[in-house]
């Protein structure tokens, strides 16, 4: 891939310059599946890598951007939407609700909007890389930037105390409402 043009890219481009978005999409040598290959390609710490990963909660999917510097804590993202579990949803269930593939998904750029959670691991970092639609593109944006571009929530969603920043205004809304009952 030599340019953003593939159809993907060309739409989170056109939707980054519409929300004036600074960052421009670069094309990188060869696709980068892992935070650890996007941080060494860009010369950046992995914690500076915004991973999009697609979850399933209540039945419905949920994006959680995540510092690459460590996993998801699955059973901490339910507790925080108040379901018994989160899955990490498969990769037809990415491809659907994203429109892109994996290791390659964007913040935005998906044909409906999906409830987004934003690792506040992310904020220890001035500029951050997210892909933009396709493994071989990235963008640099900020975590601020992060939250507003996809409406998302600020949330503790990683899997040890890493040094995550604490919420001064107590719990963040959820990306969504969960039904009050979940279950058979």
């Amino acid at each position: 891939m030599s340019s953003p043009a593939h159809p993907r890219v060309a739409a989170v481009s056109h939707l980054l310059r519409e929300a004036g978005a600074p960052g421009e999409v670069r094309v990188l040598p060869a696709e980068v599946r892992t935070a650890a290959a996007a941080a060494a390609e860009l010369g950046v710490p992995v914690g500076a890598i915004a991973n999009s990963l697609v979850f399933v909660a209540a039945g419905q999917p949920l994006l959680v951007m995540t510092s690459g510097a460590h996993r998801v804590d699955e059973a901490k993202v339910a507790a925080l939407l108040g379901v018994d579990s989160v899955s990490r949803a498969p990769a037809e269930l990415v491809r659907e609700v994203t429109g892109q593939p994996i290791g390659g998904v964007a913040p935005v750029g998906h044909p409906e909007p999906i409830g987004t959670l934003v690792d506040v691991e992310l904020s220890r970092h001035p500029q951050v890389w997210a892909a933009a639609g396709h493994p071989a593109t990235v963008f640099p944006t900020t975590y601020d930037e992060l939250l507003r571009l996809t409406d998302g929530t600020a949330a503790e969603v990683g899997d040890g105390p890493i040094g995550a920043v604490p919420s001064s205004t107590g719990p963040a809304p959820l990306p969504y409402d969960v039904p009050e009952a979940v279950g058979p």
